[in-house]
């Protein structure tokens, strides 16, 4: 009798076991949830064996189609991607106070509680590096890791090297660019073909463009860009231009991963100094890569990823 009983036990316990996995699993596909403000658009795809990696898309305001590479991740684990409110498949925002840090991070916090996300690696690229950052800094329950690629961790830092990429170009484009940061009124035509220039060696090296690219350009949110950022590509001076985290780098105290390109917008120097500040960290140069390195070269930087995220994993 008491052997039929702890069998009927272990039955019913199995069952209650499976059902609350089941209840509690992450489901692939893709839909929408409400935030304050809107709907944020998101998709989760990929193998649910290992622990799953959320990618926060940069900007401000450029939705996330240019991450598709990383959907590649999803051989390993599931990858839950979102296009942050204002863009991209999600809702449109005019009211400022929704334009903020602590705004995009407390919708992030609304997705993953929707979605049921406990346990996740957070990736963050360029802008999405700060809203990684202060995601875990407010919310640190759950996440495993970090992996922060092309970071912007300081204005100040950001600002110094461009100043240093743009006296590496060759003279006559460096004058354009530094007299546009001066505020002297250059040839539109000369600009142009100045910014291209700068983009095509530090942004995005692979031509021509993928279709993510035009996906991404075409559903940018301007408006965004500019309350937070500004209308410059070197310099700050919306409401994001006194960001800094470096002095409190010191706080994480889970693994990071630092990327970057070897040709990228973050200087090597950079990523380094943020390093030097992170217990647990380490940083990965891509190469052959601008700040868009998934695109310029998504087989090393998913190789890279793939790496970091199985140790994590302990396999």
């Amino acid at each position: 009798m008491r052997t039929k009983s702890l069998k009927l036990a272990l039955l019913v316990f199995s069952i209650m076991l499976f059902s609350y996995k089941e209840e509690n699993k992450i489901v692939n596909g893709e839909g929408y949830v409400n935030v304050t403000g809107g709907k944020i658009w998101y998709r989760v795809t990929g193998q649910d064996n290992n622990i799953p990696v959320v990618l926060v898309h940069g900007g401000p305001g450029s939705p996330s189609y240019y991450l598709n590479p990383l959907m590649e991740l999803g051989k390993d684990r599931q990858v839950i991607m979102f296009d942050q409110l204002g863009c991209g498949r999600s809702g449109r925002i005019t009211d400022t106070g929704l334009m903020s840090v602590d705004a995009c991070v407390e919708q992030m916090r609304t997705l993953l509680n929707q979605l049921g996300v406990t346990e996740f690696y957070l990736y963050g690229h360029s802008w999405g590096s700060m809203l990684a950052t202060d995601y875990y800094f407010k919310h640190p329950g759950g996440i495993k890791a970090l992996i922060l690629a092309s970071p912007i961790l300081s204005v100040t830092a950001w600002a110094a090297d461009a100043d240093t990429l743009i006296s590496s170009l060759p003279d006559s484009t460096a004058a354009v660019l530094k007299s546009d940061l001066k505020g002297l009124q250059n040839d539109a035509g000369k600009f142009d073909a100045a910014m291209s220039l700068y983009i095509q060696t530090f942004g995005a090296r692979k031509h021509p463009l993928s279709a993510d690219f035009d996906s991404t350009f075409s559903q940018n949110a301007q408006n965004i860009m500019e309350h937070l950022w500004g209308t410059s590509e070197f310099v700050a001076n919306g409401t994001l231009k006194n960001y800094n985290r470096t002095n409190d780098l010191h706080k994480i105290s889970i693994p990071v991963l630092y990327v970057i390109g070897d040709n990228d917008e973050v200087r090597l120097n950079t990523a380094k100094y943020y390093q030097s500040l992170t217990p647990a960290s380490n940083v990965a140069v891509i190469k052959n890569a601008g700040h868009m390195m998934m695109q310029d070269n998504p087989a090393e930087n998913i190789q890279a990823l793939s790496a970091f995220l199985s140790k994590q994993d302990g396999h």
